[in-house]
């Protein structure tokens, strides 16, 4: 599933070139990509027909954009979303769920989704507790680490308060958003800590040391375009990411730690996989899992 970095890539592309472009129609072809819109396929068109992009937002994975209405048509890519901008007269892709035409007729925006778990929805713009705008659905997601507004001592006080594995705290979007599977393996590699490791018995500057290395770690994969295991996670263009080449945990297990030369280790984790090196990150002795 994509993570911030990837999801900020796309956000990049669409802010690029949908600004002040007004919707002239909007077509969806698969109502599962829409399911999310409880008031069904027909609101969903009715209420962005004839509306003007004001902006591109994001906060963590979700993505948005505000329209001239006070509504925004949300994002969520799911496994395999794409959204494109393609020249209004190419032919649709296989896997095309929901085109957006624009009164310029130059450019669709089109939401591809071969597995079908993404979808777009058209929701309410609230005021959240900073009196920040974005979606009424998504409140409750957290500030994610690049944030300018993201508070360090807050984060720390509140993971240093749970009781759970620090893994497991850096998935919940609820405590600091946009960090997935892969970028908490790369970043917990980074400052050498265990993803079992007790939250409530880390120390501060332990919690600095991460925040840094996930800054570190989604800098480096937003220079790079994201990364991209497979044709399903591109860009705007349809382009691919390469930060896959620069990955220094996830997915090397068996292969030589770049630190120490000590074989990293895959453990299985939430129906998930951990990868990390068993010298540098070595298990507490207590987990939780």
């Amino acid at each position: 599933m994509p993570e911030l970095p990837e999801v900020e890539v796309v956000r990049r592309g669409l802010h690029n070139w949908l600004i002040d472009r007004t919707v002239a129609d909007v077509t969806v072809l698969h109502p599962r990509s829409v399911r999310r819109h409880l008031p069904g396929a027909t609101d969903f068109v009715a209420r962005l027909a004839h509306t003007r992009v004001v902006e591109a937002r994001r906060r963590g994975k979700y993505l948005w954009l505000p329209l001239d209405s006070g509504d925004a048509l949300m994002a969520h890519l799911g496994m395999s979303g794409q959204l494109l901008l393609r020249p209004a007269h190419e032919p649709g892709e296989r896997h095309l769920r929901i085109r957006v035409d624009f009164t310029d007729g130059q450019r669709q925006l089109r939401f591809v989704d071969q597995r079908t778990f993404g979808h777009l929805l058209v929701d309410k713009l609230v005021d959240d507790d900073a009196g920040v705008p974005l979606p009424s659905l998504i409140t409750h997601i957290a500030r994610d680490p690049l944030d300018p507004a993201f508070d360090d001592d807050a984060f720390a006080a509140a993971l240093l308060r749970r009781r759970t594995g620090l893994k497991r705290a850096l998935l919940d979007q609820s405590l600091v958003s946009g960090i997935g599977n892969i970028y908490a393996d790369e970043a917990l590699w980074q400052c050498r800590l265990h993803w079992a490791a007790p939250t409530e018995r880390l120390r501060r500057p332990q919690v600095d040391a991460l925040l840094s290395a996930v800054r570190d770690v989604m800098t480096r994969a937003l220079a790079e375009g994201g990364t991209s295991f497979d044709s399903l996670y591109v860009n705007v263009n349809g382009e691919s990411g390469y930060f896959s080449r620069g990955l220094r945990a996830y997915g090397r297990a068996d292969l030589p730690c770049e630190r120490c030369a000590t074989l990293l280790r895959r453990e299985v984790f939430m129906n998930r996989s951990s990868f990390s090196c068993p010298k540098c990150q070595p298990p507490p002795e207590f987990a939780r899992f």
